[in-house]
């Protein structure tokens, strides 16, 4: 893999309108969180923890699948569609550019509560029961909710309840600890660069330690990880990629 397909891989890229996507899964690796939706999609490993995790909470008779990954047509074909039925205003508030759609990704899905009238554009989901209790333990599986009311300025996008991104874990976690969106956890990692002082941290027993990699120095990268513990690495769509050390690993 080059360095440029390194920055663009991994369930951290950050996709907005700045960071538009440059490239799109292999249908290969997308699969349906929910067998009785086989057509919406997502990346394998987001979709199979996000099908464990609606099993885990006894919910998948209430909250359902609206909209997974999205084709660069589709988005278009969904951008426009907006465009004629809810203006421009709504338009760019509630849906992204084409080719600046994390649903583009297969790692963002769209849920709802299920009812006749849903809503694919703005599903319900609402502030209660098990819709509040998914939103508070998303984290734990690696979901975040990716647009939250107090962060339009920074995502560029208004409040969406419906919209969970999938970054992975522990990085779910230090998010929400410290309530950053996306573009402001890839601006804190910046702030640790692989040759100084790392960012760690501690949650349920186990210890990490994350760094940022610049995409000059990709080419070797994975050589230089660690042998003896679990390592992971994500591109993040811009300046390189994010390495995970789990220094108390099983």
């Amino acid at each position: 893999m080059t360095p440029a397909e390194m920055v663009r891989t991994g369930p951290l890229v950050l996709v907005n309108q700045t960071h538009p996507l440059e490239q799109e899964p292999d249908a290969a690796v997308l699969l349906p969180p929910d067998s009785r939706r086989p057509d919406i999609l997502l990346e394998a490993r987001a979709g199979t923890v996000l099908s464990r995790f609606l099993s885990d909470l006894g919910c998948t008779g209430e909250i359902v699948p609206v909209s997974g990954y999205r084709s660069r047509a589709e988005q278009e074909a969904i951008f426009s569609s907006s465009l004629r039925e809810n203006g421009e205003a709504f338009t760019r508030a509630y849906v992204a550019l084409p080719g600046c759609s994390e649903h583009q990704t297969g790692l963002a899905i769209d849920l709802g509560e299920n009812r006749p009238d849903l809503d694919f554009i703005r599903p319900q989901f609402p502030d209660a029961g098990v819709f509040r209790t998914f939103r508070r333990r998303a984290a734990e599986y690696g979901f975040i909710l990716r647009y939250p009311e107090d962060k339009a300025a920074v995502t560029g996008i208004q409040f969406e309840p419906w919209h969970f991104r999938y970054v992975g874990w522990p990085h779910a976690r230090l998010m929400e600890r410290d309530g950053l969106v996306l573009e402001e956890y890839h601006r804190l990692l910046e702030g640790y660069p692989e040759s100084g002082p790392h960012l760690r941290f501690q949650d349920r027993g186990r210890s990490f330690e994350l760094y940022t990699v610049s995409r000059d120095n990709l080419e070797d990268l994975p050589r230089r990880l660690p042998g003896n513990t679990l390592c992971q690495w994500s591109g993040n769509n811009s300046s390189g990629a994010v390495v995970t050390i789990w220094r108390d690993a099983l």
